[in-house]
């Protein structure tokens, strides 16, 4: 697997990895917007113009973020197990505790005022085996890098069988990670398995940009009559409750099977369009850059996005400056994206607060360089 990917990669990398960036750029967008829309909506007790768009993106925001989490495993995979541990648990888990714990910092006086002390304590503890908020994506991510190293010797038609058939069926047991690790983990070790095809399609629709075009236009009729169609009575019990508070209409992308195909093939469609964008780069530079920088430092916006949007919502909605949900909703979304990025400029101008978005040297337990040729992306 890792050769496979290293040789796809060798030509045209910039441009490859180029698009991935963007890729990840736009997923971090459309998670922070989620959570942006629902929460003004929620408070507000209803919808804004903005939820039609949360809607269309949700077979495919998450199964296109772990996807693109698992491209470049096939890299790394083969290190010795001090390195992967290190690169690949150590690294989240520093970031889960500090994260959780500034969090829990702004909620645990609203956590106190209902459960006492005691229940504050209880909650902060629980947090370390059932994810906190919104950092439930880098809790998981390091569950998939141990299962996909142990796994990565049996067939991988057979491990993607299996992790199919999971997605497909209710499990519900009310811990977050046996739930997400059924739901998600097929996209992620898809994304690791077919990293070679997936590079090979991508630059396949780079350089065909009118085909691209067209292909994507169909996919945008297919997923959106699959969002805004209502499944039937018989099909619309099977729809799990997720799918609803994920921002779901209860459509047809929401029905199991049919829900695995429009999460795979709406990863896919992200490909495409991150190819397309990364191959017109000088022509739409303005879009470009900001969307690669994003992508590139994900993790940022991902940790700490959760303020600046709480701040922005709590303003907006009390001020009442502005009425409109939709409009509440989209001012809330930029504020969740530009808020991490500001705190992430204000912490390299002033040199203080590195630790927040950068592991300190006494965080590693392998100390060792990494090979220069292991990109940034795949640690």
């Amino acid at each position: 697997m890792g050769s496979g990917v290293h040789n796809v990669m060798s030509t045209g990398e910039k441009a490859r990895v180029d698009w991935v960036d963007i890729a990840k750029g736009i997923c971090i967008i459309f998670v922070v917007m989620m959570h942006s829309v629902l929460g003004v909506e929620n408070e507000a007790g209803a919808r804004g113009w903005m939820h039609p768009v949360v809607a269309f993106a949700q077979p495919f925001r998450m199964p296109d973020f772990f996807m693109i989490s698992g491209l470049f495993l096939g890299l790394v995979i083969g290190r010795s197990w001090l390195r992967y541990a290190d690169r690949k648990i150590v690294h989240f888990f520093y970031f889960y505790v500090l994260w959780l714990t500034i969090q829990f910092l702004f909620k645990a006086p609203g956590i106190v005022a209902e459960s006492g002390p005691s229940g504050a304590i209880s909650a902060y503890l629980l947090a370390f085996i059932q994810p906190f908020g919104t950092l439930w994506f880098i809790y998981l991510l390091p569950v998939f890098f141990v299962v996909t190293r142990l796994v990565k010797g049996i067939n991988v038609w057979l491990v993607l069988m299996i992790a199919a058939v999971l997605e497909t069926l209710p499990i519900h047991t009310g811990w977050l990670v046996i739930d997400e690790f059924c739901s998600r983990f097929v996209y992620f070790f898809a994304g690791y398995a077919f990293a070679p095809a997936i590079f090979r399609l991508a630059e396949w629709l780079r350089q065909r940009p009118i085909t691209a075009l067209l292909i994507l236009g169909v996919w945008a009729l297919i997923n959106g009559w699959l969002v805004f169609t209502p499944a039937s009575e018989a099909f619309a019990a099977w729809i799990p409750p997720e799918a609803y508070t994920s921002g779901g209409l209860g459509g047809w992308a929401n029905v199991p099977l049919i829900s695995l195909a429009a999460g795979g093939a709406g990863a896919l469609a992200i490909v495409s369009v991150s190819a397309l964008i990364a191959h017109m780069a000088q022509s739409w530079d303005v879009i470009v850059k900001p969307l690669r920088w994003l992508g590139a430092h994900s993790i940022v916006v991902y940790l700490a996005f959760f303020l600046p949007m709480a701040l922005a919502r709590t303003v907006l909605l009390k001020s009442g400056i502005v009425t409109d949900i939709g409009t509440i909703s989209l001012l809330t979304v930029i504020s969740g994206v530009i808020g991490p990025v500001v705190l992430y400029w204000l912490i390299e101008w002033s040199g203080y607060g590195q630790f927040l978005f950068r592991r300190p040297q006494w965080a590693h337990i392998d100390r060792a360089p990494a090979p220069r040729r292991a990109l940034a992306s795949a640690e």
